[in-house]
């Protein structure tokens, strides 16, 4: 369905989950202006099976692309059943998968149907000179030749190996490429993901961080259900992203007032813990530990991160000598309104 781990050793982590066409759509409607004229990545994606190819193939013209890539790994554990959301099912045997690229820079009517659809790109693929081409290595996101193709980029959107997270990510900040992609919800607390976050480089997209996220899973996979045939597994997923969002400007609106005794201190740092966001005090101007699920609420005019989980002692954060789950010290911006 979409996103493939990049390597047969990452693999045997349980990394394949392949993102379902309905979150994809929903994500991305609200970034359509940020699309225009430009050139998009997906280099975690066989073209023929990933949502993400779908999604920018039928939405060419629509969004305004200037140009869309996608590149395929060699040993994809589903690739080469290609065409699959064209009705078609053509398997290619192991020892002769290779991996590829497609380029599309133009989607027109090709059949004379009299619309632009997902019809035409199939006719783009299988007849236009150029469109697909071999890669000359296995197609990993770190190759050269791949690492090419994303200095050509404007925009990467995809849902990368969860193991390969944080080296992911690096190479999106180091080659300063704007992205919208999928991670773990708890890549949050990784210590490279984090300094990203408190150094306002990465946020989480428009996507409730709570909300249920379901990926499609091999066959080989535990599920939790099935329908129309998919093998669906819940996980914890969420969208990073480093173009701006109508969201990340919404002040979060707080009800509840200060209380000493509903809220105690850290053992190790001078903040007050607060287990839900919805009871963050609106009168409070100290240091305050929040739960990550904050990050879904974060206005950087608002408030200012200050660090993560440690206290002074560099140790867990705690309270009579427990420790809550992962917290973020952050406090109110002194210029708020």
């Amino acid at each position: 369905m979409a996103t493939k781990t990049m390597t047969s050793a990452k693999r045997n982590k349980a990394d394949e989950f392949y993102t379902q066409l309905n979150d994809i759509e929903q994500e991305l409607k609200h970034y359509k202006e940020h699309f225009y004229g430009k050139i998009v990545f997906c280099n975690c994606d066989d073209p023929y099976e990933s949502n993400f190819f779908k999604y920018f193939a039928m939405n060419f013209n629509f969004l305004g692309l200037k140009k869309l890539i996608a590149t395929c790994y060699d040993t994809s554990p589903i690739a080469y059943t290609q065409l699959s959301f064209f009705g078609e099912n053509k398997t290619i045997p192991n020892g002769n998968r290779k991996a590829y690229k497609i380029e599309i820079e133009q989607v027109a009517d090709y059949n004379g149907d009299g619309a632009v659809d997902l019809s035409d790109v199939e006719w783009l693929l299988k007849n236009k000179n150029n469109t697909l081409t071999m890669l000359n290595g296995d197609g990993d996101f770190r190759s050269d030749e791949c690492i090419e193709l994303l200095a050509q980029a404007d925009v990467v959107v995809t849902n990368p190996p969860f193991s390969l997270f944080r080296e992911y990510v690096a190479q999106l900040i180091e080659y300063e490429k704007q992205f919208i992609i999928i991670g773990n919800k708890n890549a949050i607390t990784y210590k490279e993901i984090f300094s990203l976050i408190k150094a306002e480089k990465v946020w989480l997209g428009y996507r409730n961080i709570n909300a249920d996220m379901w990926f499609v899973v091999p066959d080989n996979y535990e599920c939790e259900k099935v329908i129309d045939g998919k093998r669906l597994k819940h996980i914890m997923g969420c969208w990073f992203t480093n173009i701006d969002t109508t969201k990340r400007h919404e002040n979060l609106t707080l009800y509840r007032t200060y209380n000493a005794d509903e809220y105690p201190k850290y053992d190790n740092y001078d903040a007050i813990n607060i287990d839900k966001v919805s009871d963050m005090p609106y009168d409070y101007d100290g240091y305050m530990g929040v739960p990550i699920t904050f990050l879904d609420k974060y206005n950087p005019e608002q408030f200012e991160i200050i660090k993560f989980r440690k206290g002074n002692d560099d140790k867990d954060l705690s309270i009579n000598g427990k420790c809550p789950y992962f917290r973020i010290i952050i406090r109110r911006r002194k210029n708020e309104n």
